[in-house]
């Protein structure tokens, strides 16, 4: 188990126009050779938006997006036409595939924190698609088999525990509060990346927490 804190991400974005980012993995002018990707997981971005700012219209392309909004509002747009408003509890996904355009931005007139996960294709190209999954359950798994991977959700009230999906990789983030994994402290924003997962758990430490995991196979 490796474990990665908050306070060790690079960070990116541009404070002058309410954009702060904090990179897990190497990215952009932050090249790390050694911190490439784990598993299907090739970036995860926390990103602060003040009211009013965004990201202006960018390219992707070959990579699964999966977006999970802490707190506030994310107005999205793309090249297909869509535009949706994506809010805490919910699982936005974009397959970027042969390429797509988007725009991400704050609307609303607070604060917006989320979490931005990219995962690598098991295979490249395709159509480009997009789906919002409302009010994702604790039960409800989400399932990426484009990557090879499935996203669990766990909310845990202190003392609770959760266990960990045996996988050949699986990534553990901390959205919100305290828990213990395997006996590890781990904070918001803190991470672990295990290798080979098995009968590992997750208790709560604080009065509430909000995990996600990522289930990944082999690649």
């Amino acid at each position: 188990m490796d474990v990665r804190r908050a306070h060790e991400r690079y960070q990116g974005g541009d404070p002058a126009a309410g954009i702060e980012t904090r990179h897990a993995f190497s990215f952009g002018p932050h090249y790390d050779p050694d911190n490439l990707r784990f598993g299907a997981v090739i970036a995860c971005n926390e990103e602060r938006l003040a009211p009013g700012a965004g990201f202006g219209e960018h390219p992707h392309s070959h990579t699964e997006i999966v977006t999970w909004v802490v707190e506030g509002e994310l107005t999205h747009q793309d090249s297909t036409g869509r535009e949706t408003v994506i809010r805490p509890g919910d699982v936005q996904r974009l397959s970027a595939a042969s390429g797509v355009r988007h725009v991400e931005r704050n609307a609303g007139d607070r604060p917006l924190t989320f979490l931005q996960m990219w995962l690598a294709p098991l295979e490249p190209g395709g159509d480009p698609s997009y789906e919002v999954v409302p009010g994702i359950a604790d039960s409800t798994p989400y399932a990426l088999p484009e990557a090879g991977a499935m996203l669990h959700v766990r909310r845990l009230t202190a003392g609770e525990r959760t266990a960990v999906p045996d996988a050949a990789y699986a990534y553990v983030h901390v959205v919100r509060g305290e828990v213990e994994l395997d006996g590890e402290p781990l904070g918001a924003g803190d991470a672990a990346r295990i290798t080979d997962a098995k009968d590992v758990e997750a208790v709560a430490v604080s009065p509430t927490a909000e995990l996600l995991l990522w289930e990944m196979r082999a690649v």
